[in-house]
């Protein structure tokens, strides 16, 4: 017997008439007038460009929006059974975009417990559906890792952590599941792996989806309904293309997958939907086809790297050195060329761009920087001063939020300008480029995470750095942004500026061409050099 014949998962129904959220110190916001009905067991896969509301209503439905927004507006109803979500506690489940904020505890089988316990379910049920939530989401099974209940969640590959943070949700048995772009930091393998166990879970529970994704291929064919949200009704200057987050105003569009991908395809184009088969015009950099990557400017090398998150540890009177994610990477970083770096998710990717950035310390091997970069900061960037590394390297983080230190977004942009001696005469450039400019007022931690990762990529360049390290730049974005996105990093390589870049978007690497570094599974660092265009 399933889990919806015996009871145990009831659908939920969703119901918004005239709904709509301002966040604190808005003054726009973020959807209003959305009138959308959801029926029990539906499966709604939710479009819409950047900034246009799709988190803020996933965070409405979870009942965990506007906590801590004293000025924050609500208009109109949203429920869930006639319910408020936030009067629902456990009814519903909302599983985000980062598969590292959504691991609690330190082993495998108390990670998918804690969600239960904290709603009280007798401690016998409660391991009998956490076993159950590991066997639906493929863990324990041979080829998802055949993972023990006391396995350390902190060895986890990242599809591996939005699988363990799915059978959390499950064991919580909501009536509605609520995905916010759970596969948008995943490789290609741990895309499939994620979608596919949240389908086994759907056909065994019955609840209620709604997804929220750029790129609609991914989810198509397990969903029977696709909603797009209006993106607003302003227009650029000079243009008929819609602005993303100016008065988002409910629903554009809804039907059935290919009814509303074959009879809209034009309009979601327009609006930034990622469309099975489309990928958004940039502009063509001009150097490379000409320029050879190993004759320009040589401005940072790593030579035999082995790297690591962990930190030195003493135990007695000996210092443990930290074990390697990967080892014996090499690779050049050359003025006004791309170096991008590819792999499955927990390869070290990440690990070996921040320490190549100076932000971490080498286990083994070196990072040099050139004398055109260092200018007399000497040559190893890990023992930089903070002022001397950011105007010369410039980091980008895979969570924006890690970057932000002010209340609103001009004074972020301004922050590093200010601190360094800099003009400011980048700012404005930066915000109208990256869609920014309506937002100046804006406490960058309501923004939607699309907009957080455009301000991330903006407060860096405002530092004018030689070098630019970006972790995941393209995740959260619209087709439109990221193509604005893409253009001007390709600008900033034509003008001289290094970009190296960690990213699963193939479109996007791409783009900047150069050269990519690609590292294995195991701690074995395999590197292809391949230039943009070859086969």
């Amino acid at each position: 017997m399933s889990a919806t014949q015996s009871g145990a998962v009831r659908p939920a129904a969703i119901s918004a008439e005239g709904w709509g959220w301002r966040h604190a110190g808005r003054a726009q916001a973020a959807i209003q007038g959305l009138d959308l009905r959801i029926e029990p067991g539906e499966r709604v896969l939710l479009l819409g460009p950047s900034g246009a509301g799709k988190s803020t209503l996933l965070h409405a439905l979870a009942g965990v929006l506007g906590d801590e927004e004293d000025d924050s507006d609500e208009t109109g109803s949203l429920l869930i059974d006639g319910v408020a979500p936030r009067e629902q506690r456990g009814r519903a489940g909302l599983m985000q975009q980062d598969p590292e904020t959504q691991v609690v505890l330190s082993r495998v089988g108390d990670d998918v417990a804690f969600g239960a316990e904290n709603l009280a379910v007798p401690r016998d049920e409660i391991w009998a559906r956490v076993h159950e939530a590991l066997d639906d989401v493929g863990l324990r099974t041979a080829a998802g890792g055949g993972l023990a209940l006391d396995h350390p969640t902190a060895a986890l590959s990242g599809g591996q952590k939005q699988r363990l943070a799915l059978a959390g949700i499950l064991a919580m048995r909501p009536g509605l599941i609520l995905l916010d772009e759970p596969t948008a930091n995943l490789d290609p393998a741990g895309v499939l792996e994620v979608r596919d166990a949240v389908g086994r879970c759907l056909d065994k529970t019955g609840a209620t989806l709604v997804v929220v994704e750029h790129r609609v291929s991914v989810w198509k064919d397990l969903v029977d309904r696709i909603v797009v949200l209006q993106p607003g009704s302003t227009k650029a200057a000079g243009s008929d293309r819609l602005v993303p987050g100016r008065a988002s105003g409910g629903v554009l569009l809804d039907g059935p997958p290919d009814q509303v991908l074959s009879e809209a395809r034009t309009m979601l184009m327009s609006a930034g939907v990622w469309v099975p088969g489309y990928v958004p015009a940039t502009r063509e950099r001009r150097s490379e086809p000409h320029a050879e990557p190993h004759t320009a400017q040589l401005l940072l090398a790593a030579q035999d790297l082995a790297v690591s998150r962990e930190k030195p540890r003493r135990k007695r009177f000996k210092t443990i050195p930290p074990v390697p994610v990967q080892t014996g990477i090499s690779a050049q970083v050359r003025a006004g060329q791309a170096l991008t770096i590819t792999g499955p998710n927990g390869a070290g990717k990440s690990t070996f761009a921040l320490t190549l950035a100076g932000l971490l310390a080498p286990v083994d091997g070196k990072v040099s920087a050139a004398v055109e970069l260092s200018e007399g900061a000497g040559i190893d960037p890990y023992k930089w001063k903070a002022e001397q590394l950011i105007s010369r390297i410039g980091t980008v983080f895979q969570e924006p939020e890690h970057q932000f230190v002010t209340g609103n977004v001009l004074d972020e942009l301004m922050f590093g300008p200010k601190h360094l001696g800099h003009g400011e005469e980048r700012v404005d450039e930066l915000l109208e480029r990256l869609r920014l400019t309506h937002l100046v007022d804006a406490n960058p931690y309501t923004l939607s995470g699309g907009e957080k990762r455009r301000l991330s990529v903006a407060t860096v360049l405002a530092a004018h750095p030689k070098v630019l390290v970006l972790d995941e730049p393209t995740f959260g974005q619209d087709a439109n942004t990221w193509a604005e996105l893409a253009s001007f990093l390709s600008e900033l390589l034509d003008a001289g500026t290094a970009v190296v870049s960690v990213t699963h978007d193939q479109e996007f690497s791409a783009v900047l061409g150069g050269t990519e570094l690609r590292l294995g599974p195991v701690p074995q660092a395999e590197t292809t050099r391949q230039e943009a265009g070859a086969a």
